[in-house]
């Protein structure tokens, strides 16, 4: 059995919410069983404040986030690709190689108050998780 963490891209358009959310998520709750990458189809300039500040609120990491565009990450050997909007899910990019790919879509809190993006990253930690863990077999 390998004891390399599997790699999970999480994938939404503007990579400023969702994916970032659940890209620390994973990263914090799966540490060592998952190393975690987030792109967008259409990147924002900037990582949300209220998903900086959700995640900060949970004593979480958020330094050295940043949109990234899903073409930087096409190279990297992905084991799952989890797609958390549906306008993601249609525009998704064909990899190099098949990849498994499983598609759990949350509310957008973008321009909503604080509560919203809190309750989003409860969302993701409550229901990602256990699906990337079902999904990848850890």
């Amino acid at each position: 059995m390998s004891t390399e963490p599997k790699t999970v891209l999480v994938l939404c358009t503007g990579n400023s919410c969702r994916s970032q959310m659940a890209e620390v998520l994973l990263n914090h709750h799966l540490a060592g069983q998952v190393r975690a990458l987030s792109a967008g189809t259409r990147p924002q300039p900037k990582v949300a404040d209220g998903a900086i500040a959700a995640l900060t609120a949970a004593g979480l990491p958020t330094d050295g986030l940043y949109p990234k565009d899903v073409d930087a990450v096409l190279d990297e050997p992905i084991d799952l690709v989890v797609t958390v909007c549906d306008n993601a899910k249609e525009t998704c990019p064909v990899f190099p190689r098949p990849v498994p790919q499983i598609h759990l879509p949350f509310q957008d809190p973008h321009g909503e108050p604080l509560e919203a993006f809190t309750r989003v990253r409860d969302d993701i930690r409550a229901r990602l998780l256990p699906a990337v863990r079902d999904a990848l077999g850890l």
